[in-house]
């Protein structure tokens, strides 16, 4: 008998102006499974040392976590969910243009651009 390790639950808040922005890209993709989704990851970079990745994938991988929000599948590997948890995702239009943008509480400092963080 073997044990299963079970991981923390992790929430992620995707407001519907995202999901809304995330269903248009995802069906202009021609021929997307049913098992497709948005991976949101955090990955080494930017001005503070972490940035945010959303990617359109096919299917999730062992081990991920998986939401679905308004509709939309997202998938978070471990590594990202430790600095995901309780992330508001939201789409944004104003004179400087449009694009996602994130409201991280586990954040403590970031950039003056807003896509990286400090963690």
């Amino acid at each position: 008998m073997s044990a299963t390790t079970t991981a923390p639950p992790m929430t992620m808040e995707l407001t519907e102006t995202a999901a809304a922005e995330i269903k248009k890209f995802m069906g202009a993709e021609e021929g997307l499974p049913e098992t497709s989704g948005l991976r949101v990851r955090v990955v080494p970079g930017g001005c503070s040392g972490f940035q945010y990745s959303l990617n359109i994938e096919e299917e999730s991988r062992q081990g991920d976590h998986i939401l679905d929000e308004h509709g939309v599948r997202l998938f978070i590997d471990m590594f990202s969910a430790q600095y995901l948890n309780g992330v508001k995702i939201d789409y944004v239009t104003n004179v400087m243009g449009s694009g996602f943008t994130f409201t991280n509480p586990n954040a403590t400092g970031g950039c003056g651009c807003g896509s990286s963080f400090t963690a």
